[in-house]
């Protein structure tokens, strides 16, 4: 994929995830991809922080959702090229600090199969 197609995606996925459409979300990946989060670490620690399939990534979102109504990441940079896109970005939630977050889409055939989150 090209660098624009895979920024495409980033776009996609923001929009999807500010707008809570969780479905059109989970339609960027693949069926059996895997998500790491420091985030579901902590608060899944048998999960290691890795979830597999979108099964388990509806369920991990739909959480954050129904948990974090003002939840909104602020894009700041997104850097892509040929299989991966390095997504910068703010996590904004109502009476929280704003946090810097790094995460890394990698893609294969227009569908996300691995992410991972960064915390700053």
């Amino acid at each position: 994929m090209t660098p624009e197609q895979l920024q495409s995606i980033a776009f996609r996925w923001f929009e999807a995830f500010n707008t809570k459409e969780l479905e059109k979300l989970l339609s960027l990946y693949d069926d059996e991809a895997q998500h790491f989060s420091p985030k579901l670490k902590i608060r899944q620690p048998q999960t290691n922080g890795l979830v597999v399939g979108k099964d388990a990534m509806r369920a991990w979102w739909q959480d954050a959702f129904d948990r974090l109504p003002s939840l909104h990441y602020k894009v700041t940079s997104l850097t892509a090229n040929s299989d991966r896109v390095f997504m910068e970005y703010i996590r904004q939630v109502d009476n929280e600090e704003d946090m810097l977050v790094a995460e890394v889409l990698e893609v294969k055939n227009g569908k996300i199969i691995f992410s991972r989150v960064y915390h700053g």
